[in-house]
């Protein structure tokens, strides 16, 4: 079966999909509205931590976006401090850090030191970067700094995306460089395509990049085995039908539309849902209660 047959049929796992989606949002909109605890009915969604649908609503995206991403909009280098901000992913030492360009890498360096001395967390998990090379002893922010931010800094006036019309050509830019890969670049794009550089992009609705969650989530709505491989471009032409489909659903949810960044969201986090459902394993965080 091709992905298009599959995608024509409203699979068993399309309806799982869809239903999560929808109540995924509707537990956003009540909790915005005051509404008191629990904000929904479903067990796993009640007990576990799930990404907004829309990856604009997500807390670090909110904080990037609010703090960064607008307020330097104009900045021809506001794609590098995307890439910080991915790396680091954690607004209490993006905060710290301050908006980084210019670069800095002695400061960069300083403040994780000294978030670690005083015992404070200053990178979150979401984002898994490759075994650190270099020194013995090296540390993550020397490695960064050193391997990935510095060389990237350096280079700047040709990673800029000025002249650039689709997503998937700076994301193709972004992925060779040292450290980034596919799925990292599909990140900073998912940033900076909100920015006036990028956002007339002819693919700004469509375009995502896959990670190994949205993969196994396109073969767990298709029913296909859980972790048949994927070629690039096939799995992106299922993640839009996915969203078609999605967005079908939102039309007459009275919910706005997605795009392919959410959609690749939606399909990762779909998987972390049947791995509670299917006994298979368990999302890395707990919802938190509110007191």
């Amino acid at each position: 079966m091709t992905v298009d047959t599959a995608l024509g049929h409203i699979t068993d796992g399309f309806a799982r999909l869809a239903a999560f989606a929808v109540e995924r949002h509707r537990i956003y909109l009540r909790r915005a509205a005051g509404d008191p605890y629990p904000w929904t009915s479903d067990p796993i969604l009640r007990e576990w931590r799930f990404c907004n649908v829309y990856r604009e609503l997500d807390a670090v995206t909110t904080w990037i976006r609010t703090e960064w991403r607008v307020p330097h909009g104009s900045d021809p280098d506001l794609w590098f401090a995307m890439c910080v901000a991915r790396f680091v992913n954690w607004p209490p030492t993006l905060g710290q850090l301050g908006f980084p360009v210019p670069w800095s890498a002695q400061k960069f360096i300083r403040t994780m030191q000294a978030r670690r001395a005083a015992g404070e967390q200053s990178y979150s998990g979401a984002y898994m970067i490759p075994a650190l090379p270099g020194r013995p002893g090296m540390r993550k922010e020397e490695y960064l700094a050193e391997y990935v931010l510095n060389p990237l800094w350096a280079r700047r006036a040709e990673l800029r995306p000025v002249g650039i019309d689709t997503l998937e050509r700076y994301h193709d830019l972004l992925s060779q460089e040292y450290s980034f890969g596919s799925f990292m670049a599909g990140q900073v794009v998912a940033d900076i395509k909100y920015a006036p550089t990028l956002c007339a992009a002819k693919d700004w609705w469509t375009f995502a990049a896959s990670g190994p969650g949205s993969r196994r989530g396109l073969n767990r709505v298709l029913g296909y085995p859980v972790n048949q491989p994927w070629k690039e471009a096939v799995w992106r032409l299922g993640n839009e039908g996915v969203r078609e489909k999605i967005n079908e659903r939102f039309r007459r949810e009275g919910f706005e539309p997605i795009h392919g960044q959410d959609a690749q969201n939606c399909l990762c986090e779909y998987d972390k849902m049947e791995r509670v459902r299917l006994g298979e394993g368990q999302p890395k965080m707990r919802y938190r209660r509110p007191v």
